[in-house]
C-alpha cells in the first residue's frame, strides 16, 4: 500500500497589524498596569483619554481599549504615537475598582509639566485659587468650568489637595489637559504675589459682606474659593482685597462649591467682558 506524501510546509500565516494584545483572555494577572504613583498619572474614561491625546502635553506610557472602545481613539491613538493594547473590561474594572466609570479606556502617562506663578499667561484675565478643597469629584468639576470659561490658571495647595488623576481626571472630562495648573506650598503667599502681578484677589463666601454682582471687580481677577464647611482660612481671608458673595434669590443661600464656583465665574466673566466694551 502505498504512502501518501508528506504534505508540503505550510507558510505562516501573515498576521494584519492592529493593536497589541496584552494577555490571554481571561488571564487578569498578566496585564501589565502600572500606578497610579508619583511618576505615573491614570486617566480613564472617553473624554479624559481622547483630550489626554489630542493635547500631547504629557508624555504617554501606555493606552488599554476593549475591543467596542478602540474605534473611538484608534486614530487619535496613531497620532500621538502610541499603540493601543487590548484587554478586557473586567480587567480595567478590577484595576480601577467597579466604581470607576472607564468606558473601556484607560491612559497611564507622566505627570504634566510642573509651573509656577510665574508661568501664568493672562488671556481671559481671570485665576482661580482653591484653599485646600480636598473633594476629587469637586476639583474635577472646577477644573471642567475653569476650561469652559477659558480661565488662565488654577493654583493649588501642594497639602491638602487630590492627586490630578484617576477620579479627578473623569470628573475634569478632559479640561485637565487644557488648564495650566500651579501648586504651590504657600497659598497666602502664592497670593501676595499675585497682587504684586497686579491681580486684584476676591474670596468667595456664603457670607461675605457685598454681592459679587455688584461689587467692583478689577482685571486681572484671582477668585478664591474655600473647602465646603471650613471655607477660606484667616491667612487666605487677609490677602483678599474683598470677600464677596453670591447673591441668590431662593430661600438656600450656598451651594457646592463646585456649582458656585461655575456661578462665580459666570458673573465675573459676564462683568469683566462689558466693562472691556465701555
Amino acid at each position: 500500500m502505498s504512502r501518501r506524501p508528506p504534505p508540503k510546509d505550510r507558510q505562516p500565516r501573515r498576521e494584519r497589524p492592529g493593536p497589541v494584545r496584552d494577555r490571554p483572555r481571561g488571564d487578569p494577572s498578566r496585564v501589565p498596569f502600572r500606578g497610579p504613583s508619583p511618576e505615573v498619572v491614570t486617566i480613564y474614561g472617553a473624554h479624559a483619554v481622547r483630550e489626554a491625546l489630542k493635547a500631547r502635553r504629557r508624555k504617554l506610557l501606555a493606552l488599554y481599549a476593549t475591543e467596542t472602545a478602540l474605534p473611538r481613539i484608534a486614530d487619535l491613538a496613531r497620532g500621538a504615537g502610541v499603540e493601543p493594547r487590548l484587554v478586557d473590561g473586567r480587567d480595567l474594572s478590577r484595576h480601577l475598582g467597579d466604581e470607576a466609570v472607564h468606558q473601556g479606556l484607560l491612559l497611564e502617562a507622566r505627570p504634566l509639566p510642573e509651573a509656577g506663578v510665574g508661568d501664568i499667561e493672562p488671556k481671559s484675565g481671570i485665576v482661580l485659587a482653591l484653599d485646600q478643597i480636598t473633594d476629587p469629584h469637586n476639583v474635577g468639576a472646577i477644573l471642567r468650568t475653569a476650561c469652559a470659561f477659558g480661565v488662565d490658571a488654577l493654583i493649588i495647595t501642594e497639602r491638602h489637595s487630590p492627586e490630578f488623576t484617576g477620579v479627578l481626571a473623569k470628573a475634569a472630562s478632559g479640561a485637565l489637559e487644557h488648564v495650566t495648573i500651579v501648586s504651590v506650598v504657600n497659598l497666602a503667599r502664592a497670593l501676595d504675589e499675585l497682587r504684586g502681578a497686579g491681580y486684584g484677589v476676591v474670596g468667595l463666601d456664603s457670607e461675605g459682606a457685598e454681592p459679587l454682582e455688584t461689587i467692583a471687580l478689577p482685571k486681572p481677577l484671582a477668585l478664591v474659593l474655600g473647602a465646603e464647611g471650613k471655607g477660606l482660612r484667616r491667612l487666605t481671608r487677609e490677602r483678599c482685597d474683598a470677600i464677596a458673595r453670591l447673591d441668590l434669590p431662593g430661600p438656600i443661600k450656598s451651594l457646592n462649591v463646585s456649582n458656585a464656583c461655575a456661578a462665580a465665574l459666570s458673573v465675573a466673566h459676564f462683568r469683566l467682558r462689558i466693562a472691556m466694551q465701555d
